[in-house]
């Protein structure tokens, strides 16, 4: 996939360039593969890489899904359940390292398309996430960059959060902070990247922005000194696995 090619045209959502660019950092990190193991563990505890990039794969037709909801009208849920969905992922999981990563790549085909595809009224359309909150469908946009981005990281082929640009960093902790609000789980602690500051707590934590992120999003817990304890950042709650990018 090339970072601007044809297939990935701008978007209406303001994340839409951001997206973009993570499906070629996405697609950087795959071309990797071929020089690690794909069942050695990835950076998130628990994960394989194999079973990560089948989430990720199965992720974007997830969101595929909220886009045909919008585009249609017809309720057409992320997941049809908990179940089904970790079905499909172990079943992904099993492809050959080629096949696998060709079936990643061919999701977030899938995934532009449907993007490229929707109708400028369409993206007004409210829908579902697989957590129960209802929101513009625009955010599909947002859920499959945050996915991209920090999973691409998660793969442990050598890209770090430093590679992540400083905007999408920033508004991936905007997400973790935000909730964590809606959950009212919202720690005590401050947090300042720069000129950037998140929560009025008064523990104040300092970092710059890339081991920020990281250590919000539970990837980068060694990344701040004086670490408290924070919340999860997305869940899932019948799923007994690790804290990835559960949408």
């Amino acid at each position: 996939m090339s970072r601007r090619s044809d297939q990935i045209a701008a978007t209406r959502p303001p994340a839409g360039p951001w997206w973009i660019d993570g499906e070629w950092f996405l697609g950087r990190a795959l071309d990797r593969l071929p020089g690690v193991d794909p069942d050695g563990p990835s950076l998130l505890p628990g994960w394989s890489r194999r079973t990560l990039i089948a989430h990720v794969a199965r992720n974007a037709d997830a969101l595929c899904n909220l886009l045909t909801w919008a585009r249609t009208g017809v309720e057409t849920p992320m997941y049809a359940s908990t179940e089904a969905r970790d079905k499909a992922i172990a079943a992904t999981a099993q492809l050959p390292p080629d096949s696998l990563v060709e079936n990643c790549r061919s999701a977030s085909r899938r995934f532009a398309a449907a993007v490229n595809g929707l109708p400028g009224p369409a993206w007004d359309a409210e829908v579902r996430t697989a957590q129960g909150r209802t929101v513009p469908v625009s955010q599909a946009v947002w859920m499959r960059c945050r996915e991209v981005w920090v999973h691409a990281v998660d793969l442990g082929t050598g890209k770090s959060f430093a590679d992540i640009p400083d905007d999408v960093l920033a508004a991936l902790i905007d997400d973790v902070t935000a909730m964590w609000a809606r959950r009212d789980q919202t720690p005590d602690v401050s947090f300042s990247a720069g000129d950037r500051q998140w929560g009025t707590g008064k523990v104040v934590m300092a970092a710059d922005l890339a081991d920020l992120a990281g250590y919000v999003t539970g990837r980068r817990r060694d990344a701040v000194d004086g670490r408290p304890p924070l919340p999860s950042w997305l869940l899932h709650a019948s799923t007994p696995w690790p804290t990835p990018c559960r949408q």
